[in-house]
C-alpha cells in the first residue's frame, strides 16, 4: 500500500487517474471482536455459561451495528428533527418530525432489548453489565438515540424502586418491552428557566390537584431532551387549596404524564421552539409550555429529588458509557487510520511520536473502560439484593466520580484524536466532527464537573466518612492482588504513595473547615478517579492470562499525577483567602469589580 501511494505521488499530475485526495478512509470490522479489552474483561469476570451466550449475542450485534445500525446513525445526523407549528390551514398543532431512520432506531432498541436486558434478569446480577455492554457497543452508532435511552432506563429504574405501583405497570411494561410496537421512550423534564442542577430553587412548575385524583401541571420546560418521547417523568410543586406552594426541594414532588392522548394529540402541552444545539442534533430538544398537562403523582408529596435520585444514577452511569464509547471509537479509527496514512516517506504508524501520541489516549480509555465496568457490576449487585453495605457506599461514590472524570476524558481524548487525523479531522463529511460535538456535552449532561464533585463531598457527610474507609479498603485488596507481580512493582508503589498523599490530605483539610473541602472538591474527584482506575488496572493486569499490554497501560496510568489534591493543598490553593483572590483575578478590569489586584 505504502509503496503504491508513494508511485502516485512520482506520477505527473496528468497521468494520475484522480485528483482527488490521495488517503484511504480508515474501516473498522465488528467493534465487539476487535475490542480486546472489552473481550478479556468479560472472560475474566462472567461465569462460564454466561460468556458464552453473552459472547454469541454480542459477536451478532456487532455484526448488526456494521451493517445495517451505522447506516441508521449517519442518517440520524443528515436528517435532523425539524418543528412544525402550524398546519397548512393554519391550526396549531406542534408535530416535532422526525427522520424515519431515527424511528427505526427506536424499534432496534426495543428488538436488541437495549432497556429490558437491564429488567428482564436473565444473568441475575450480570444483566445490567450485560446491557451496559451493548449500549457501549451501540453509543457510537446510534444516531444519539442513546440519549432517549438513557432516560428510558432511568424512568423503569424509578418506577420499579416504587415497586411497580399498579397504576404504572402499563408505563413498566412498555418501557422495559421487547416489541417494537409496544416499546415506548421517556423524557425526563427537570431543567426548567431559572435553573439547571438547583432544582430545588429553579423548579417553578405547579401541580394542582383535580376531583378525580389527578393533577395538571402548569409551567416552563427549558430543556427536553427527546421531545418526542411517549411519556416522561418530572418535578413540580403542589399548590394547596389556597394556591400556594413550598419552596425547596422539600417543596418538590415527582409526576408521570403521557406527552399524548390516544389520539395523538399533545397532553396540554405546548412545543414553543426546538433548541439549536452545539451537537447532538439528531435528537429534538424543545422548550416547552405546560398548560394544564395531566399528570399523576408518583412519589410522596415533597419527596420529589429523593424519589428521582434513581433515574440520575442510571442517566450518569449511561452518560459515562456514552464518554467511553466515544473514546473507544476515536481511537478504533485514529490507530486504523496510522495503518494507511502515509506522511515523510512513512506510514503514521511507523513514527514513534504518533502512536505515542495514541497510546497515551489508549491508557485513559483503558481507565475509563474499567471504572465503567465497576460501577456497573456493583449496580448489578445492587439490583439483585447481594450488594453489601460496602458495595453500596461505593457505589454512591463512583456514580458521580466516574460521571465527572469520564466526561473530562473523553473531551480531552477526542479531541486529540481529531488532530491526529490531521485536516480530515475537520472536515464534517468524515462524520468525525460529529464525535466530537456529541462528546463535549457529556461533561454538561446530568450535572457539571463542579455540580457532581460537591455530590462527592455530600457522599462523604452522608456516611459519616464511611464511604472513604470502603475506598481505601478496597484499593489496598486490589494492590495486594498484585504485590507478587513483579512488572507491576513500580505500579504498585506509585499508587500506595498516592493513597498514603490522599488520607493526609483527608486529615488536614479535616480541620480547615468547609470553605477548604469545597475548593478543593474538583481536585479531590479527579483523585479519587485516578487513584481507583489505577487499582482496576492493575488488577487487570495481575491476571494469570493478562497481556503485556495491561501491564503496560496499568504502569503507565500510574505515571501521571494521581493525587492532584495534596499537591494543590501544599501549594495553599484551597485557603479560603485564595477564593477571594480568583475572584479577583477573573473580574480585574470588569465593570463587576470595583478594585483591581
Amino acid at each position: 500500500q505504502e509503496k503504491q501511494v508513494l508511485e502516485d505521488l512520482e506520477m505527473p499530475l496528468a497521468r494520475r487517474e484522480t485528483e482527488t485526495l490521495f488517503q484511504e478512509q480508515p474501516q473498522t470490522g465488528n467493534q465487539y471482536l476487535e475490542d480486546a479489552l472489552l473481550r478479556s474483561y468479560l472472560k475474566t469476570h462472567l461465569p462460564p455459561k454466561v460468556l458464552e451466550e453473552v459472547n454469541q449475542d454480542l459477536e451478532r450485534f456487532g455484526n448488526r451495528l456494521l451493517t445495517k445500525i451505522k447506516p441508521l446513525g449517519w442518517e440520524c445526523e443528515l436528517n435532523p428533527p425539524v418543528f412544525r407549528q402550524y398546519d397548512a390551514w393554519g391550526q396549531r398543532v406542534d408535530h416535532i418530525v422526525t427522520c424515519s431512520a431515527w424511528r427505526r432506531m427506536k424499534e432496534v432498541a426495543a428488538e436488541e432489548g437495549l432497556i429490558a436486558e437491564a429488567y428482564e434478569r436473565r444473568y441475575s446480577n450480570w444483566s445490567r453489565l450485560h446491557q451496559a455492554v451493548k449500549l457501549y457497543l451501540f453509543s457510537s452508532f446510534s444516531g444519539g438515540f442513546n440519549c432517549p435511552l438513557a432516560m428510558t432506563d432511568g424512568a423503569a429504574k424509578v418506577i420499579e424502586s416504587l415497586g411497580i405501583p399498579g397504576s404504572l405497570k402499563n408505563a413498566f411494561d412498555h418501557l422495559t418491552s421487547r416489541d417494537p410496537k409496544k416499546f415506548w421512550t421517556s423524557g425526563q423534564w427537570m431543567t426548567e428557566r431559572r435553573g439547571g442542577s438547583d432544582v430545588a430553587n429553579g423548579t417553578e412548575t405547579v401541580a394542582r390537584k383535580q376531583p378525580d385524583g389527578t393533577y395538571r401541571l402548569y409551567g416552563f420546560k427549558w430543556f427536553t431532551s427527546a421531545a418526542d418521547s411517549d411519556v416522561t417523568l418530572t418535578l413540580a410543586r403542589v399548590a394547596d387549596a389556597e394556591g400556594r406552594v413550598k419552596q425547596g426541594s422539600s417543596g418538590l414532588s415527582l409526576f408521570f404524564l403521557k406527552v399524548r392522548d390516544e389520539e395523538g394529540k399533545l397532553n396540554s402541552i405546548q412545543v414553543q421552539r426546538l433548541k439549536d444545539k452545539l451537537g447532538t442534533r439528531q435528537m429534538a430538544t424543545a422548550e416547552l409550555w405546560l398548560d394544564g398537562a395531566k399528570a399523576e403523582l408518583i412519589s410522596a408529596e415533597g419527596r420529589g429529588v429523593a424519589s428521582i435520585s434513581n433515574m440520575l444514577n442510571i442517566t450518569r452511569i449511561h452518560n459515562v458509557i456514552g464518554a467511553v464509547a466515544s473514546m473507544r471509537r476515536m481511537i478504533s479509527l485514529s490507530r486504523e487510520y496510522a495503518r494507511r496514512r502515509v506522511a515523510f516517506g512513512k506510514l503514521l504508524k511507523d513514527h514513534p511520536l504518533h502512536m505515542q501520541t495514541i497510546a497515551r489516549m489508549e491508557v485513559q480509555t483503558r481507565g475509563a473502560f474499567l471504572l465503567l465496568m465497576e460501577i456497573v457490576r456493583l449496580l448489578g449487585l445492587a439490583e439483585t439484593n447481594v450488594a453489601s453495605e460496602q458495595d453500596q457506599l461505593l457505589l454512591r461514590l463512583l456514580i458521580p466520580v466516574a460521571k465527572l472524570y469520564t466526561g473530562k476524558q473523553a473531551s480531552a481524548v477526542v479531541v486529540e484524536a481529531m488532530e491526529s487525523f490531521g485536516g480530515q479531522g475537520y472536515m464534517e463529511d468524515t462524520g468525525l466532527p460529529v464525535i466530537v460535538r456529541d462528546t463535549l456535552v457529556l461533561s454538561i449532561w446530568e450535572g457539571t464537573t463542579n455540580i457532581l464533585s460537591l455530590d462527592v463531598l455530600r457522599s462523604l457527610t452522608k456516611s459519616q466518612g464511611q464511604v472513604m474507609a470502603v475506598f481505601f479498603s478496597t484499593v489496598q485488596k486490589k494492590l495486594e492482588l498484585a504485590s507478587s507481580t513483579a512488572k507491576l512493582e513500580s505500579a504498585v508503589k506509585q499508587m500506595r504513595n498516592a493513597i498514603s498523599s490522599l488520607a493526609q490530605f483527608l486529615q488536614a483539610a479535616g480541620s480547615k473547615g468547609a470553605v477548604t473541602m469545597e475548593l478543593a472538591a474538583r481536585d479531590f474527584s479527579y483523585t479519587l478517579a485516578r487513584i481507583y482506575a489505577g487499582a482496576l488496572l492493575i488488577e487487570h493486569a495481575a491476571r494469570p492470562d493478562a497481556f503485556s499490554t495491561d501491564i503496560s497501560a496499568a504502569r503507565r496510568w500510574c505515571k501521571q499525577e494521581l493525587c492532584p489534591v495534596a499537591t494543590e493543598l501544599e501549594n495553599s490553593s484551597y485557603e479560603a483567602k485564595e477564593a477571594l483572590v480568583d475572584s479577583a483575578l477573573v473580574y480585574e478590569g470588569s465593570p463587576a469589580c470595583g478594585s483591581r489586584l
